[in-house]
């Protein structure tokens, strides 16, 4: 009944758009290929991006590194997780959590609240699927200036597929290892010179390669483009995204005994996970002439995640059994948002100027109750389970309620001092409150803040095919550091309630080779995470807190993309990285070791050969280093390589590709809790019409 009440919802929707009234379409959807070039599908470098200035600009005269993954390229391998895709991205460790993404960019958490769709925060407690998004966007380090609160290691910002009067419609199938079949249909259609509408849906079931696991997706988003030609546009979204699964969140590699198989599930009958997500955007903006436009985007999202599962378990060498932990949870996330945007261009004498001033507002809302019953059932890891009865639900352990406003006010200018000079400055004020409630005790916590958020950065451009920049910019994150509405609340549960702030110093440069044809960046930089607070007797006084200390990460990424002679093309880059604690009074021990789950280099490279004619075919090759996944630094997951590889056919609107995933089969650990998967294969058609 509610899959139905839902496509009833997403049709009615689609209908409703249909007929009324889009977005910049310059700033949100850019076209994906290199100026004044012809479109060519095998090279993914985009013109522009909008994330790291909120404004349609060339990766080139940005201060910062910002790398963008189509992600045509990462489906054609059957990923639809945004972890896994974000693999081998510079800089980017990916840590496998079954809640969430579990996703670090230089060394901090970017998972809790700066992931974002269309700009917009994606906040919750959700695993997010790819099935609508056309590219994403990864800026490194700080971005406060225009999103508020962060954790401070950067921005993933997923832009979704939306209608638009140059897009064609296509249908996708794919099949492959574990039962893995799928299909997406993609329609845009232009009714008229002033409306184009598009429906995307795609649906895919598979199992795993670990046993007794599966998973079944479903999304359906229509959308709708208005532009009156006089200056008026107005685009509008609704995505109804369902990830159902059966949990792989078994016990940690250093927990299980010597000659357990990795392709062993530890999911119990009646294990599940579903993540539901619904998210309503608007976006108008007007044009008042060729220099000035507002733009007002107005997003609604809702997002939940039930579980009920036993997970992880400690290993006892006495009794060769491992004791498994269980819960179960409920929790939702409501999140209303509005910014509203005025972009100008001006001269104060010969200084030319790109301006954006805006101004931001949200509410959201966070219900979790979670129940964690007691359990001493304990299995042999080699032998089949025989799982107890499930435990009855009862009262919740935990049942809260979570409430933040905040607003804020922010400007940032573009200053072109001549040919060859910019300076981006930019300067963000945010205020915001919460409210916490304990529904089990009836205790309530209320707290308030403010911050700044400051962005400076000079760009150099002796010729047009470099560009030398340096930036400093500042971030803050508040409740005590985390950033989000978090879970726990408790009588002797006292988060700070001051932020938290890391602040960045980046130089590097970004090129154009080979007459255009190839585009690199390199980059310097250190991030540091400073002000980090902790109770010095949280048992006698709990609200009593101090700076414990600080942690730094220094390092140098380095990327390439684009096309190296004829038919060749190149994308990938590859980051060394030192994540360390630099200051640490709680835990003096401590400094000097290395932050968890970062491994110290990291990267990708795939090369593509497409030559004239229907065939072509790509390899690749994914690293990732050791990590340390302790902050003691005494337990130790081992790095890998990964190869893929893909044959791929074309003719006239066909594709066809048949794709390798872990083509040698290497044995491997993803994170602590989930191995590699072994080698598999993909096959997908696409027609496009």
């Amino acid at each position: 009944m509610a899959k139905t009440l839902a496509g009833v919802g997403a049709g009615f929707i689609f209908t409703a758009l249909a007929g009324a009234v889009q977005a910049q379409e310059a700033q949100t959807l850019p076209m994906l290929q290199v100026t004044g070039a012809q479109y060519d599908p095998d090279d993914v470098r985009p013109e522009g991006v909008t994330t790291a200035t909120k404004t349609y600009m060339a990766p080139r005269d940005i201060p910062q590194t910002i790398d963008t993954l189509e992600v045509n390229k990462y489906k054609s391998y059957g990923i639809n997780d945004l972890a896994t895709m974000l693999d081998g991205v510079p800089g980017v460790n990916t840590n496998y959590d079954m809640r969430g993404e579990g996703v670090l960019i230089r060394g901090f958490k970017a998972d809790e609240s700066d992931i974002y769709r269309d700009g917009v925060r994606e906040s919750g407690q959700v695993r997010r699927s790819t099935a609508n998004v056309e590219r994403i966007e990864i800026l490194k380090g700080p971005a406060s200036v225009l999103y508020g609160r962060s954790a401070g290691g950067g921005v993933v910002n997923m832009v979704s597929k939306q209608a638009r009067f140059d897009a064609g419609s296509s249908i996708t199938l794919r099949g492959g290892s574990w039962d893995n079949v799928g299909g997406t249909i993609d329609i845009n259609r232009v009714l008229n010179e002033h409306v184009a509408v598009r429906l995307t849906a795609d649906r895919e079931q598979a199992d795993s390669f670990r046993s007794g696991i599966r998973n079944r997706n479903e999304m359906v988003s229509p959308s709708i483009l208005v532009d009156t030609r006089t200056g008026l546009r107005w685009s509008g979204q609704y995505t109804y995204d369902n990830v159902w699964r059966v949990p792989d969140r078994g016990p940690a590699y250093d927990q299980l005994p010597a000659g357990v198989s990795l392709r062993q599930g530890f999911a119990a009958p009646g294990d599940y996970v579903e993540d539901r997500l619904r998210v309503l955007r608007s976006d108008l903006s007007y044009d008042f002439n060729n220099r000035w436009s507002l733009r007002w985007v107005a997003s609604k999202r809702e997002a939940s995640q039930d579980f009920d599962h036993y997970f992880a378990g400690t290993y006892s060498a006495a009794t060769r059994k491992i004791t498994p932990n269980y819960a179960w949870q409920q929790t939702r996330n409501t999140t209303l948002s509005h910014t509203l945007d005025l972009t100008g261009r001006f001269s104060t004498g010969s200084v030319r100027h790109d301006l954006l001033v805006g101004l931001e507002a949200s509410e959201e809302e966070r219900a979790p109750r979670i129940g964690q019953p007691g359990s001493s059932f304990a299995y042999d890891p080699f032998q089949p389970v025989v799982w107890p009865a499930r435990p009855a639900r009862g009262t919740p352990t935990q049942d809260n309620d979570h409430r933040g406003r905040s607003q804020a006010l922010y400007v940032q200018d573009l200053l072109s001092l001549s040919e060859q000079w910019k300076l981006l400055l930019g300067l963000r004020h945010d205020s915001y409150d919460f409210r916490s409630t304990n529904n089990l005790t009836g205790f309530t916590r209320k707290s308030d803040g403010s911050g700044f958020s400051p962005r400076i950065g000079v760009v150099w451009q002796p010729v047009r095919e470099h560009s030398f920049y340096a930036s400093w910019n500042k971030s803050y994150s508040p409740y005590g550091g985390r950033g989000n509405l978090g879970v726990d609340l408790g009588v002797t549960t006292v988060p700070d309630d001051a932020p938290q702030y890391s602040r960045q110093t980046e130089v590097g440069v970004k090129s154009d080779w080979l007459g255009g044809d190839l585009s690199t960046q390199v980059a310097v930089y250190q991030l540091e995470h400073y002000n980090i607070r902790y109770r010095p007797d949280p048992n006698n006084d709990p609200f009593t807190w101090a700076v414990r200390g600080k942690e730094r990460s220094r390092g140098m990424e380095l990327s390439a993309s684009g096309r190296v002679a004829d038919g060749w093309y190149v994308r990938g880059g590859v980051a060394f990285m030192q994540a360390k604690v630099t200051e640490d009074i709680q835990a003096p021990a401590n400094v000097g070791l290395y932050l968890r789950d970062t491994a110290r280099r990291n990267g990708n490279l795939f090369l593509r050969y497409a030559p004239k004619g229907p065939w072509y075919g790509e390899i690749g090759v994914t690293y990732t280093g050791s990590r340390f996944t302790n902050a003691a630094n005494t337990t130790v997951l081992p790095g890998y390589t990964r190869w893929d590889a893909l044959v791929g056919w074309r003719q006239d609107a066909w594709t066809v590709t048949v794709a390798l995933s872990n083509l040698f089969d290497k044995q491997y650990w993803r994170s602590s809790a989930m191995p590699g998967a072994p080698r598999s294969v993909l096959v997908s058609a696409n027609y496009r019409f």
